[in-house]
């Protein structure tokens, strides 16, 4: 058969038939849910792609800024500066169409510290100004690592849901329906297979019954045009009953008249 490679080998029985349109149901269904997630994930994956741009477009301005208050601290309170780091991120998890994203978060002491009158000149002005020039840039580090480590995750996530739209649809729903299609080609072959052999049959009793009519109505006939058939006698000819002889039966009674 033409189409047998892009359809599944099975029996062409109402079983089948019945357990492919659920099996095509369920597909359907699938590939429809499927869709809305694909769609949903690439509106998130468009939105973080956006973010992304902007956060390394402030980036630069951030680090620069960043690095000209760590040497304005320097210039005003000397090389006693010292670097105290404290690992203050977080990491939860976000949930984007039933695919987990990692979320990270730092977290900052709020206020300021007393450092305005540190050192000479009010040095302690520029430790400050450089403090929290690199917590913005910390905050922006973290925001940027939340951003790529989501775009990762739902660049693949997005990819494997593709893969599973596209099966359905260009795969998995095209055998299904040529299945069912070959499935109903069959049965109606066979219900017209059913259907010719009844009318043969029916066929080839009326033909015995129309034999057996016409073989009934013939002898009616033949015994209607000679009726005496069945009696047994022929005459000497052939051609009927043999007459009877009126000499030898039996003694007449007299007859008296008066």
């Amino acid at each position: 058969m033409s189409g047998s490679t892009n359809r599944y080998q099975v029996p062409p029985t109402v079983t089948v038939l019945t357990m492919m349109k659920a099996r095509l149901v369920g597909a359907t269904k699938g590939h429809a849910l499927l869709k809305k997630k694909a769609d949903a994930l690439t509106v998130r994956y468009r939105q973080i792609l956006k973010e992304i741009v902007e956060a390394k477009q402030g980036m630069g301005d951030t680090m620069k800024g960043s690095f000209f208050a760590l040497a304005e601290a320097k210039y005003a309170g000397g090389d006693s500066i010292k670097h105290t780091v404290f690992d203050n991120v977080y990491s939860a998890m976000d949930n984007v169409a039933g695919v987990k994203i990692p979320k990270f978060e730092s977290v900052s002491q709020p206020g300021d510290t007393k450092m305005d009158l540190t050192g000479l000149g009010k040095g302690g002005q520029q430790i400050q100004s450089c403090r929290k020039a690199y917590i913005s840039a910390i905050q922006l580090l973290v925001q940027l690592a939340n951003l790529q480590t989501a775009f990762m995750t739902l660049d693949a996530a997005l990819k494997t849901t593709n893969r599973r739209v596209n099966a359905l649809e260009n795969v998995v729903k095209p055998k299904l329906e040529n299945t069912i299609a070959y499935i109903k080609g069959e049965l109606d072959e066979l219900e017209r297979e059913e259907f010719f052999r009844l009318k043969k049959v029916q066929k080839n009793k009326q033909k015995a019954a129309d034999k057996a009519t016409a073989s009934k109505a013939t002898a009616a006939a033949q015994q209607q045009k000679d009726p005496f058939a069945d009696l047994g006698g022929v005459d000497s000819k052939g051609d009927g009953v043999a007459a009877s002889n009126m000499l030898a039966d039996a003694a007449d009674e007299d007859l008296v008249f008066s």
